[in-house]
């Protein structure tokens, strides 16, 4: 069996996780506070991702960073490439799982109490240390709910990677991107084997996000 697929996939939703939670951490806490005409604007475009088919995304993108337009020359002209390349792969999984990320996190924001973040303020700290000293402490659920979405809706992509990044050994080719090799050239095995791997390993993930969930609800006695 080749292992670097699943290796691949793992490394791809690690690091798509980890620049999505630095990332959408600010962007909730402004759709939370704001009441700014664009809210539902940009609400609008982070939701999309959630009813576009990720073909869509994958093929604006393709045409976004393709050398043959316009843009893509100029990021070419840096050495930047994102077409066929991994981090065209973490580029695209940012854009599509970008809701699954920052919705958990402005729910919790939101269903805090206001005196919460007016009590810290009334004692002097200010709005960053608010955020990462007294909101984000009292939100660890939807903390780890937008984590483990986001990394298992990751592994499990497959339109816009395959669109923006082809099947290339090594470089592109996810488990998702596998599976269909697989089943393209009637390895049905092979596909069950891949598949059962992301079958099983997701089903642990999401067991033990409930499980830390439903311990976490019970400690604060809800």
């Amino acid at each position: 069996m080749d292992w670097q697929p699943i290796i691949l996939t793992f490394k791809l939703a690690l690091i798509t996780t980890v620049i999505l939670f630095f990332l959408s951490i600010p962007v909730a806490y402004w759709l939370t506070n704001t009441r700014s005409k664009t809210k539902p604007v940009l609400e609008a475009l982070i939701t999309m991702p959630l009813v576009l088919p990720p073909t869509v995304i994958g093929f604006y993108l393709l045409v976004a960073f393709s050398p043959s337009y316009l843009f893509g020359q100029w990021l070419g002209s840096f050495g930047i490439k994102f077409v066929f390349t991994f981090e065209g792969l973490v580029l695209a999984s940012i854009l599509y799982s970008f809701p699954f990320m920052v919705q958990p996190i402005q729910s919790g924001l939101s269903n805090l109490p206001p005196s919460l973040a007016e009590a810290s303020y009334v004692l002097g700290k200010s709005k960053w240390k608010t955020l990462t000293k007294v909101l984000l402490p009292n939100i660890k659920p939807s903390l780890l709910t937008g984590i483990v979405l986001s990394f298992a809706h990751t592994i499990g992509e497959f339109g816009v990677v395959l669109m923006i990044g082809g099947s290339i050994p090594g470089k592109t080719k996810v488990a998702s991107i596998a599976i269909y090799d697989e089943v393209e050239t009637l390895d049905y095995a092979m596909a069950n084997t891949y598949s059962m791997i992301l079958f099983i390993v997701t089903f642990i993930i999401l067991v033990i996000v409930y499980l830390v969930n439903g311990g976490y609800l019970n400690r604060m006695g809800r």
